[in-house]
């Protein structure tokens, strides 16, 4: 068995995790649980992955879509606790 050969390149990082972040982000305006958010981040990524990122290679596509979905969730989940600890900090009054 031939393991498959997968490329990591400019459209992983910069294009394609935000793309995933920003269409997960567009969900939000229908009334879906919170707790499918991730779950949808995973679908979105293997769909760019497979569809467009990795078009000829399906274990490939398979593959990098874990890790988009996966980024755009941890991604997203990172810059929300560092602004709501951002706030939190700004709210909290300062002790002598």
């Amino acid at each position: 068995m031939d393991y498959p050969t997968i490329h990591t390149n400019f459209w992983d990082g910069v294009i394609a995790v935000p793309a995933v972040v920003l269409l997960t982000q567009c969900f939000k305006v229908f009334p879906v649980p919170r707790q499918y958010f991730p779950t949808i981040a995973s679908i979105i990524g293997f769909i760019i992955s497979i569809f467009i990122s990795h078009r000829g290679d399906l274990w490939a596509g398979i593959f990098m879509g874990a890790f988009y979905g996966a980024a755009a969730v941890g991604t997203y989940s990172s810059l929300k606790t560092t602004w709501l600890a951002f706030k939190y900090r700004k709210r909290k009054p300062k002790s002598p």
